[in-house]
């Protein structure tokens, strides 16, 4: 999926009034789950979206390089944080209400749906806590807990 049709999905499924304002949710949603998510699952995400996509996602990898325990512990856990914080960081990057955040995040996880694999979604669902992996598409959603109860 190229970057224009990415940011052109965003707007249209998000309602959003330009592209620039699409760019904002795609960024500032993509710039938090850097931050929630192991260093290295984002580093496959970016790997599988159009470059400017993906460098949301390294932007936040290279902000990561503390110390190296630091460092250590991000990469394999990422930063804990629940929805409201989740929220809180999207609204403040891309300047619109903690509401408006949690809508476009979920319209950007279903276009992210479509852009990466099944295998990269299934291990972006399993690193993310049920409050923030409720903003999955509802069939990736349903189709996990249902192999959770089974498997």
């Amino acid at each position: 999926m190229r970057y224009d049709e990415l940011t052109g999905q965003v707007q249209i499924r998000a309602q959003l009034p330009d592209r620039q304002a699409a760019e904002r949710a795609v960024r500032a949603t993509l710039e938090t789950l850097a931050e929630r998510i192991p260093g290295g699952l984002a580093d496959h995400l970016a790997a599988q979206l159009p470059i400017e996509a993906g460098e949301a996602l390294r932007r936040i990898t290279v902000a990561h390089e503390g110390s190296p325990q630091q460092r250590a512990y991000w990469r394999d856990h990422g930063e804990r944080f629940d929805i409201t914080g989740f929220a809180g960081r999207i609204a403040w990057r891309a300047g619109v209400s903690e509401e408006v955040a949690l809508q476009d995040a979920a319209v950007m996880f279903e276009v992210l749906d479509a852009a990466v694999s099944p295998g990269l979604m299934h291990r972006l669902h399993r690193a993310l806590p049920s409050d923030i992996r409720a903003l999955l598409p509802e069939e990736r959603a349903t189709e996990e807990a249902g192999e959770e109860t089974t498997g």
